[in-house]
């Protein structure tokens, strides 16, 4: 959240929220109150617990966790080392995003974006790395094509780093990013196969 100094984090298999806040009732207010307990009746305790969220976001439940169908990709169109097949597009849904300004180092150019009012984010990708072609993500259950990640723009996202800071529509904003299947240097083998991607959202 700009202005404090603080990073709040979101991740894309779990959402960690900071300043959890558990409303209990505590002996010192007990006392404080009437003895309902010896009345006629029937008492009971309600406990109240929440959390309050500082994020400049919120991250869809629905985004959180999510399934990508890549379809059929025939060997046939990978030939070379770096041919890729259709990219197929995923989506990352932002709610009740804050007009509070944000502000984020871009890693690549060194230069730092900011707005007064639309909240910035950066997202970062990780996951098995492909041993032949470290940035892409490993397939398991085929050999010689890997996992690529592009942005909305096409480009590439670098495993482990962050990307490109983004502007955020107010309220609600939602984030386009591309996984491509690419030919790796390893002896090719059909088959179905699957990838778990991680990915995290950051806020400063």
């Amino acid at each position: 959240m700009a202005g404090t100094g603080h990073q709040e984090v979101r991740n894309g298999r779990y959402i960690v929220r900071s300043g959890a806040i558990a409303m209990l009732l505590c002996p010192a207010i007990a006392l404080a109150t009437v003895d309902n307990w010896n009345v006629e009746g029937e008492n009971g305790v309600l406990h109240v617990t929440g959390a309050l969220s500082a994020a400049a976001c919120r991250l869809d439940m629905q985004s959180a966790r999510q399934e990508v169908a890549m379809g059929t990709t025939p060997l046939s169109s990978l030939r070379r080392v770096g041919d890729r097949g259709t990219p197929v597009a995923f989506q990352l849904y932002l709610r009740d995003c804050m007009m509070s300004g944000g502000s984020q180092q871009d890693r690549r150019t060194a230069g730092r974006v900011w707005d007064p009012k639309q909240p910035v984010v950066t997202l970062s990708f990780s996951g098995n790395s492909d041993m032949q072609k470290p940035e892409l993500i490993q397939l398991k259950g085929v050999s010689g094509v890997g996992l690529r990640i592009l942005d909305e723009q096409s480009r590439d996202i670098r495993l482990g780093s962050r990307g490109m800071p983004l502007f955020l529509t107010p309220w609600n904003a939602q984030l386009t990013y591309y996984a491509v299947p690419e030919r790796t240097p390893a002896t090719p083998i059909a088959g179905p196969y699957q990838a778990v991607v991680d990915f995290r959202l950051s806020y400063e």
